[in-house]
């Protein structure tokens, strides 16, 4: 097990190249199933997450050559070996789920996944996916095997599009629906669909492919089935969560960093938030530079929102932005409902976080009156001190590595797994900005020390949107 070791109190200055979007490159190998084709990707990250979803791929009867260094990535799944999902893949993200949309434009045979995984941020649910699906004509039916849950799903005659609203834009539902109208008989038709910047790079994507299918301006997304496939080469659409971590860290360490590939479009939101509390930011022709320019302002009034709203992964390092900022901001967090459970851990050291159960903002709120700790009222500035810190989950990690470089003294992370899921050469990048960080590998029985314990893990599904 891989740990950090962090020294503090030094600024972030220098060039970072953000790399390929977690959220997008996983999406698409699966997006590449529907097709025998071979797809080749490129500014692919060397990420956690992508090597779970080629092996997961591989599992199936993929044949991938990834050539981790150049970022290419080429998959060609000529023909499926096998329709069934190992129970080895329950929990390990939440591309499992995903499998269905693709291979039901595959196989008429059954299909068995195991139940979805991710972060411990919220329980996580299903529903909007099955309700699509079954829609579209599948069968989808959990069962219990090997005291794990799994999902059977199959349309032994087929897919035949048709009209489906989802409840809310959850961005895997959208995904899961687009994948199997693709190939349904007929016209499919999404309303209040997401439309995240990696949506629109998985329908150009499929467009390449072969598929005809647009995005319209009400959320509305249009399918006709095909049965056509073209072999496609696509390049990956920059990590707008990775260029916004590096611009907050920059900014948080009184530095200056120029965050090549960010890519202004896609950051809109996030940008006027930075300015709103005095960070600075300047667009170029080929990133985005962030810089500290004097004291930060709190006032800040943040609220969570599918695209194009502040994204819930945003919030975790601006909440340890705010804690350097003067003043008292709150954080509303709408799409998960337990995503605040890391501010305790900056408590510890030395932050003045409070949580709340009441919405504090004005946005219609699911967990209203629900009893979720969703809303955190911040006031700074604050001074951190270094700590030894267990990560709870991929987004929560960088805002403790941020806090770690902000904070005096040295800070031991645990849980490095989690940030490799997200992060590539995460260390690497951070040292050629001048932190002093450095990973170590522990023996594996060595004696943990007292970790600061951000939450409670829960991994049980709800009814809230994935």
């Amino acid at each position: 097990m891989d740990i950090l070791q962090v020294q503090g109190s030094g600024k972030l200055e220098g060039e970072v190249t953000s790399s390929g979007a977690k959220n997008a490159m996983t999406k698409l190998l699966v997006a590449s199933l529907l097709s025998d084709k071979r797809c080749t990707f490129y500014n692919v990250p060397n990420i956690g997450d992508v090597q779970i979803t080629v092996s997961l791929c591989e599992e199936i009867g993929s044949k991938v050559s990834w050539d981790k260094e150049a970022g290419v990535l080429e998959i060609r799944t000529k023909e499926l070996k096998t329709s069934y999902i190992p129970q080895r893949f329950s929990g390990a993200n939440r591309i499992p789920i995903l499998m269905a949309g693709a291979l039901l434009g595959r196989t008429n045979d059954d299909i068995i996944i195991p139940t979805v995984g991710g972060d411990a941020i919220g329980k996580r649910s299903v529903d909007f996916h099955i309700e699509a699906l079954t829609k579209l004509g599948a069968q989808v039916e959990y069962r219990e095997m090997k005291k794990e849950g799994a999902y059977l799903v199959h349309a032994h005659n087929g897919l035949t599009g048709t009209h489906i609203e989802l409840p809310f834009p959850s961005v895997g539902a959208t995904e899961n629906a687009i994948l199997a109208g693709v190939r349904a008989r007929g016209n499919t038709v999404i309303k209040n669909a997401a439309t995240e910047p990696e949506i629109v790079d998985l329908i150009l994507f499929l467009q390449k492919l072969g598929a005809i299918i647009f995005l319209d301006v009400d959320r509305t997304i249009h399918i006709e089935g095909t049965t056509t496939s073209h072999e496609v080469e696509h390049t990956v659409l920059t990590d707008r969560i990775e260029a916004a971590s590096f611009g907050m860290a920059a900014i948080a360490t009184k530095g200056r960093v120029f965050v090549k590939k960010a890519q202004h479009p896609h950051m809109i939101t996030f940008l006027n938030k930075i300015r709103e509390i005095g960070g600075g930011f300047s667009v170029k022709s080929d990133g985005i530079e962030f810089f500290y320019q004097g004291p930060l302002k709190g006032g800040a009034h943040i609220e969570t929102d599918v695209h194009p709203g502040f994204m819930t992964d945003w919030q975790q390092p601006y909440a340890v932005l705010l804690t350097q900022a003067c003043g008292t901001s709150v954080i509303h967090e709408t799409v998960y409902e337990n995503r605040f459970g890391y501010t305790r851990a900056l408590n510890e050291m030395g932050a003045d976080i409070e949580l709340f159960c009441e919405c504090l903002g004005g946005k219609n709120c699911r967990y209203k009156e629900r009893h979720f700790e969703h809303s955190i009222i911040v006031k700074g500035r604050t001074p951190l001190k270094g700590g030894e810190i267990n990560i709870p989950d991929l987004r929560a990690g960088f805002a403790y590595v941020m806090a770690a470089l902000i904070a005096e003294g040295e800070s031991t992370i645990n849980g490095m797994h989690f940030l490799d899921r997200g992060y590539g050469d995460l260390v690497p990048k951070l040292q050629a900005l001048g932190a002093n960080i450095k990973r170590i590998q522990t023996k594996p029985d060595t004696k943990p020390r007292k970790l600061i314990s951000p939450h409670k893990k829960n991994h049980e599904l709800a009814k809230t949107p994935s």
